[in-house]
């Protein structure tokens, strides 16, 4: 299993090192998936939720051990129903208790809903095991009970609810190292990138943020590569009005260590975008723009005629002129490098190893 630190790398250009070509913030860029935010499930008679309260009031260690009895397949779909939405809501907003259902075994059962061929059960399955996700001492137990296959099964076949929730899910479950490439052979990585390309806001914000934790595992970006998607991400930086050109920038910024991002960013169409970005784009997106422009013209005489002939020196110019510390250097380097498009024969001098 090989593991690449969770940002970019250095390397040298020129006698220069540049480190970190994404940005430090990336933190603002991603903000962690929360409990489920699917609105309220249709809840049961009003009789029944007084009861249940009731129970919660006056000890909730009973009525957590009643509800997680209660999703085992002995009982009706609808019981099953009921059960896993009441674990859903006590695991929403109450931390204590998400470590309580877990210790009460809820996680194997809830596992198991999954796997139902009811889309709506399966979706309650998923949603309470996002919840419990929440809690890092539950991530482990998750994982090694058998989450991951059914949760990618849910990203694939499940309602739009329990497709967003399910990525939510295993974007936690990937925080822990050893579950990245896990997640990745188990075929997560092109459903991220569809969920990407044709899901609503919430849906690509998730995806993204999945594959950025999922990525910095070196055959997860293989992956991401050959599933396609440079496309989507060059799509989302070109849409301004999308809120999501930084999330997409930090996510292709990932990918450029592995030699198969340039050539996919270069037919995806990515050049004028990332050229149009330096020239338009916040102080943060510029910055991500020229790391990646930088990285995609490193080696190759090519891609330095193509980028120089979008008419990037005139913004790199602006750029190096009025950009922060780090923008302006990485402005620098790339200008030198466009006026000197044949510095290096064949365009072929420098290793990957040095991105």
């Amino acid at each position: 299993m090989e593991m690449e630190n969770h940002r970019p790398g250095s390397f040298t250009y020129m006698g220069r090192k540049f480190s970190d070509l994404s940005l430090n913030d990336d933190s603002s860029a991603f903000s962690d998936c929360n409990s489920d935010r699917s609105g309220e499930f249709p809840t049961a008679s009003s009789e029944s939720r007084r009861l249940l309260l009731s129970c919660a009031s006056e000890n909730s260690d009973d009525l957590i051990n009643h509800l997680v009895s209660h999703l085992d397949s002995s009982y009706s779909i609808d019981e099953q129903k009921q059960a896993a939405m009441e674990i859903r809501l006590l695991s929403k907003n109450k931390p204590e208790n998400r470590i309580k259902i877990a210790k009460a075994g809820a996680i194997k059962p809830l596992i198991s809903l999954i796997s139902s061929s009811d889309l709506q059960l399966q979706e309650y399955g998923v949603t309470a095991i996002l919840n419990l996700s929440l809690c890092d001492e539950n991530k482990e137990s998750i994982a090694s009970s058998g989450a991951i296959k059914p949760l990618v099964r849910a990203l694939k076949m499940g309602t739009p609810t329990a497709k967003e929730n399910a990525a939510c899910a295993l974007l936690r479950l990937s925080q822990i190292e050893e579950n990245k490439v896990a997640i990745g052979r188990s075929g997560a990585i092109p459903l991220l990138v569809n969920l990407l390309e044709t899901g609503g806001f919430r849906a690509k914000k998730d995806a993204s943020t999945a594959l950025y934790s999922l990525c910095s595992a070196k055959e997860n970006k293989i992956r991401a590569v050959q599933s396609g998607i440079m496309k989507p991400l060059v799509e989302l930086m070109a849409d301004f009005g999308s809120n999501m050109v930084d999330k997409s920038a930090f996510v292709m910024s990932l990918l450029m260590s592995v030699p198969e991002s340039k050539p996919a960013i270069v037919e995806e169409g990515g050049v004028p975008v990332l050229v149009e970005i330096v020239e338009v784009g916040t102080q943060r997106q510029k910055e991500m723009a020229v790391s990646i422009l930088l990285q995609l013209c490193e080696e190759s005489v090519v891609y330095r005629t193509m980028v120089a002939r979008e008419g990037a020196i005139p913004p790199l110019v602006a750029l190096s002129q009025a950009g922060t510390s780090r923008a302006k250097q990485k402005a620098e380097a790339l200008i030198e490098l466009l006026r000197q498009p044949r510095s290096i024969s064949n365009g072929g001098a420098r290793s990957s190893s040095q991105l």
